[in-house]
């Protein structure tokens, strides 16, 4: 490690990589390569690898993604058990239903952790990938959903409002519009002269407010009652800055990572975590805040 480690109040973020392929073959997915060769792949090492991270940080978020997380009932339900309750715990999924995997089957495991997660974040793209669940599914979720959709290259711009009208009928729903994170770089993460998404997004719905921080960003706006946001972020999670407090050099994390073989990352870029560094980590205010709100 070249400088001390510094992270927001509560702990980066973890974001898990369940040690099981998803057999989708999203043209955006940054993590498909990872799951070409499953060897050294392991449920028991990724728990404890989240034991660490819980005894570092026990107020930190975890996010369990892949892959894809809701293919392994059995594997991921052994994940959450090792998480405590100070957690708030995260799923990113398409929620599958296929004939090894029931909608019942997903109802009853959410059923089951409906204490544990926080939130499921269930892909639905206008362009289809995958084969997905039936949106009925979503309303009967015993758990806060959210709808997420990449707004990949050459999106259909015209399909945007029958895509929101398509949710907006179920109890709960939000979406979050995502920009492709490989192309996101600090000088285009708050652009907004040259964003074509946005200009698509203030035609149809009410512009509400711009959050952000160092590493990502959101666009807020309701559309007909509806909450939308339109969310950026860079493909790397760390941010090196002197304190001008002290003068000292910091690697400040936004994001740490458990691959599938349980070693556990400072970064989305490759990089190794110094856990006994991160045991002495410096804690920051979160700086992530409102920057512009409509009224």
């Amino acid at each position: 490690m070249e400088h001390p480690y510094k992270t927001r109040q509560g702990g980066a973020t973890v974001t898990v990589f369940v040690p099981y392929d998803c057999k989708n073959h999203c043209p955006f997915c940054v993590n498909k390569g990872e799951y070409a060769d499953l060897t050294g792949f392991s449920v028991e090492k990724i728990c404890h690898s989240i034991d660490r991270m819980d005894a570092i940080t026990p107020a930190c978020d975890f996010v369990f993604t892949g892959g894809e997380p809701l293919s392994d009932l059995d594997s991921l339900q052994a994940m959450l058990d090792r998480i405590p309750a100070t957690h708030r715990v995260f799923i990113n999924t398409t929620l599958p239903v296929s004939e090894f995997r029931s909608e019942a089957d997903i109802l009853s495991f959410a059923e089951r952790n409906r204490r544990k997660i926080t939130c499921i974040n269930v892909s639905r793209h206008m362009q289809k990938y995958v084969v997905e669940s039936n949106d009925s599914l979503l309303a009967r979720l015993p758990v806060p959903f959210r709808i997420n959709c990449v707004l990949y290259k050459n999106y259909p711009a015209e399909k945007i409002a029958p895509y929101l009208e398509r949710f907006r009928v179920i109890p709960g729903a939000s979406i979050q519009f995502r920009f492709d994170y490989t192309a996101t770089t600090p000088e285009n993460l708050y652009d907004e002269d040259n964003d074509k998404i946005l200009k698509d997004l203030r035609k149809i719905a009410v512009y509400t407010g711009l959050d952000g921080c160092r590493m990502r960003c959101g666009f807020h706006f309701n559309y007909r009652g509806m909450e939308v946001t339109y969310h950026k972020t860079l493909p790397y999670s760390t941010i090196v800055e002197c304190d001008p407090k002290d003068g000292v050099t910091y690697d400040i994390l936004y994001d740490i990572l458990i691959k599938q073989n349980g070693d556990i990352h400072s970064d989305w870029t490759g990089i190794p975590l110094d856990v006994e560094a991160y045991e002495k980590v410096i804690f920051e205010p979160y700086d992530l805040r409102w920057l512009i709100k409509m009224t």
